[in-house]
């Protein structure tokens, strides 16, 4: 894997997993040994100045423990007090903003103007929008309102067709980016899960509020991506086909995308 370090985040890259790493977040770290019957599980974890998780590594059987211990032994902090001070939260980049100012005409002229997906945060933070907001504004041609299963729908119909995607799921100190084809979709209750070889993906179905197509312009052609929301307002995960810069979107997922169960759209908040 490709490690890429500058001053304001850093980047693993990877075959199967990329992650996007921001280290000013990121306040507290610990190295985990918990005992598991005749086994011990090591983990190193990661948390935000408030007490929240923001990236966990776990050792597998395989792992080389002379270079864990290698590690965690030059990164011991001499503190080793059992009580951690945490503070409030940060601020949140997704919050719904009362009262936004921005009108949908202003929205829609930016949004028409994009030339690269990496483009629509700085243009949120720009209108002072959350993703939500701006995805409920924008109108049908940008983005539209999907049934609440359209991400289970669409982990079966990829699964039976090979189609790799792009799943994103992330927090304010990391987010992690998988790529490639999923294989085994399984229901449990609430969850819809996949359960492959190298990624596992554990999704609260019931907790999933909205779910958006949304279409973004690109030098390279629109862009499409599954994102569901939910009930305050932040995205939960969201999808893409898979595709490198400087490619078109595929076919495929653009069919599916388009293709999933539509539900009326609320009115713009």
């Amino acid at each position: 894997d490709k490690v890429v370090t500058g001053n304001h985040n850093a980047m693993v890259l990877g075959e199967n997993i990329d992650l996007r790493i921001f280290p000013k977040v990121w306040a507290h770290g610990f190295a985990v040994e918990k005992r598991d019957g005749g086994d011990i599980r090591r983990s190193l974890q990661f948390f935000d100045a408030s007490g929240e998780a923001v990236h966990k590594v776990h050792l597998r059987p395989a792992s080389n423990l002379y270079a864990y211990h290698k590690l965690v032994a030059e990164l011991e902090s001499s503190n080793q007090e059992p009580i951690v001070s945490v503070s409030a939260s940060g601020s949140d980049d997704e919050a719904e903003v009362e009262g936004q100012a921005a009108s949908i005409d202003d929205l829609r002229d930016r949004w028409s103007r994009l030339t690269d997906v990496h483009q629509f945060f700085g243009m949120l933070k720009t209108l002072k929008l959350s993703r939500r907001q701006a995805v409920r504004m924008v109108g049908q041609d940008y983005a539209w309102l999907l049934d609440k299963d359209a991400v289970a729908a669409m982990f079966h119909h990829a699964a039976e067709g090979a189609m790799p995607i792009m799943c994103f799921v992330g927090n304010r100190g990391c987010i992690q980016i998988h790529s490639g084809p999923i294989k085994s979709v399984k229901p449990m209750g609430p969850w819809i899960n996949v359960l492959d070889e190298t990624f596992h993906l554990h999704l609260r179905n019931d907790r999933i509020h909205e779910v958006w197509a949304v279409r973004k312009p690109t030098k390279d052609g629109h862009v499409t991506s599954l994102e569901a929301y939910g009930a305050d307002g932040k995205m939960i995960v969201q999808f893409f086909g898979k595709r490198h810069e400087g490619e078109g979107e595929r076919d495929d997922w653009r069919f599916l995308a388009e293709n999933l169960p539509r539900i009326p759209s609320p009115t713009a908040a």
